[in-house]
């Protein structure tokens, strides 16, 4: 008796027409050879690529089609919620990323009983300066607002628990800050989750369209992470540079003028009613976090 796929792979399209003959010429063998599915998600392309899926779509290949295109976050979502396996793992359809790796992975995910395992690019030389250094930056925000174990938060490749990212997609959002996002989740969720090597093949076809914009959306994401599940690790540091502003505006008009400034006392009072909202934020964070655990583990 066969034994029901363990993996669904998912992967995000958009006008790849040229990267996709190469791409799918290696991965629908390894699909078939593994026994496993393949979800491939048109995300609103323009060129040829919606009627290259559609020539390979079958039993244990799907094929979705958005009418527009909703981002790179979106298309995962949509793979994502139709996959039916134990695993769930994404994939570029740039063919940057190598067929071994996704058997790397799976190994890990499973002989460690893992929730999520992170295809890490430690190391590895970034496309560009300008994005080295963004991501660099980006790292860096992540880990100074929250406790952030791992290294490469917005790798394309991962594979998690599918019933756990099903989950989550709720909080992420349909831009490129989907990858980072969905790893913070998981992480403040207090699941289990681990980085294996890999490495990234160049790509051959087309260009990258990440941005400015993207790299801003990363942010945003990132601070609306902080503020579902810490909040007070951004009311804190503002609260105490209110208060730090407060004083010394303070200390130099009483030793001026002998008087306290109506500035130095809003700043003071914007201090006290900033961690005081700070307070009441992380209390419904844990209330929030409670539930989330309570519904998790009945």
């Amino acid at each position: 008796m066969t034994e029901p796929p363990q993996l669904t792979i998912v992967v995000p399209v958009y006008n790849e027409a040229e990267a996709l003959p190469g791409f799918l010429g290696e991965m629908l063998p390894f699909v078939a050879r593994n026994h496993f599915h393949l979800v491939l998600v048109n995300d609103g392309s323009r060129d040829g690529t919606g009627a290259i899926l559609d020539g390979v779509a079958g039993e244990t290949v799907r094929v979705l089609h958005h009418k527009r295109n909703r981002g790179y976050g979106g298309a995962l979502k949509s793979g994502i919620l139709v996959s039916d396996t134990p695993y769930t793992i994404t994939v570029d359809g740039d063919g940057q990323h190598r067929p071994e790796d996704i058997l790397a992975l799976h190994r890990t995910i499973a002989a460690r009983r893992a929730d999520m395992v992170i295809g890490s690019r430690r190391g590895q030389k970034d496309a560009s300066l300008g994005r080295a250094v963004a991501k660099t930056l980006i790292r860096s925000l992540a880990k100074t607002l929250m406790t952030v174990p791992v290294h490469d938060l917005n790798s394309g490749m991962k594979i998690f628990d599918t019933r756990l990212a099903q989950e989550a997609l709720t909080l992420c959002p349909d831009t490129m800050a989907f990858s980072d996002t969905i790893a913070l989740v998981f992480l403040n969720r207090r699941n289990l989750v681990l980085e294996e090597s890999i490495q990234v093949r160049p790509r051959e076809h087309g260009r990258s369209t990440i941005g400015i914009r993207d790299g801003l959306a990363t942010v945003r994401a990132i601070l609306n992470m902080v503020m579902l599940f810490h909040p007070l690790n951004l009311f804190l540091p503002a609260a105490g540079l209110l208060m730090l502003l407060g004083l010394g505006w303070t200390a130099r008009c009483y030793l001026i003028n002998r008087v306290v400034s109506t500035g130095a006392a809003v700043l003071l009072i914007s201090a006290l009613l900033t961690l005081l909202l700070g307070l009441i934020a992380e209390q419904l964070a844990d209330i929030r976090r409670a539930l989330a655990t309570r519904t998790r583990d009945p």
